[in-house]
């Protein structure tokens, strides 16, 4: 491979209703609004607002009004938000169960610890942190985070591994490096 230079910057979600999906990303997930305003699209305005907690990101989420109240299919798959550690991770999973956030899972994938919710709209969200290994995918496991953080790292390392391809997640990077001919 090439090498090319780019990164992975931001994601737009039409939405149906935009002031509950704000008051969610702003208060449970703690995003700044950057910006918003009104854009032309064809035969109709569209509102936007501008989503960040990266200051050097104008913005890594932009909610779009638009989306049909009425689609039988909702296609985004998943947004998935990295946290800085296990105690913020946890720390999200009980904001997003005072908020009542639907379809609220935490699961171990053997490599990342991880809390599944979905937004006002549906949108399912997975906030995560990476374990110091890597395991093969796919795995989804149940996860008990109302126990003290050493017993779940204990307990993970533990199911880890036992899994298939379990590694030192550097060892991992290393091999994903060399096959994007990125060494």
């Amino acid at each position: 491979m090439s090498g090319i230079g780019l990164a992975f910057s931001h994601v737009g979600i039409h939405v149906t209703h935009m002031a509950p999906m704000e008051d969610f990303y702003r208060g449970v997930l703690e995003f700044t609004v950057t910006d918003r305003g009104q854009l032309g699209a064809p035969g109709r305005e569209v509102d936007l607002v501008f989503l960040s907690r990266d200051p050097d990101e104008h913005h890594q989420i932009v909610l779009a009004s638009g989306r049909p109240p009425d689609l039988p299919f909702n296609v985004i798959n998943q947004l998935s938000l990295r946290a800085d550690s296990l105690a913020t991770l946890k720390t999200l999973y009980a904001r997003l169960q005072a908020a009542h956030a639907g379809g609220l899972s935490p699961v171990t994938h053997g490599n990342a610890l991880s809390v599944y919710a979905r937004d006002p709209e549906g949108n399912r969200l997975e906030l995560f942190i990476d374990l110091p290994w890597y395991v093969n995918q796919p795995v989804a496991l149940p996860l008990d985070l109302n126990r003290d953080d050493e017993q779940i790292m204990a307990d993970a390392l533990v199911l880890a591994s036992g899994l298939p391809g379990f590694r030192p997640r550097a060892q991992w990077r290393a091999e994903m490096a060399r096959r994007m001919g990125r060494e």
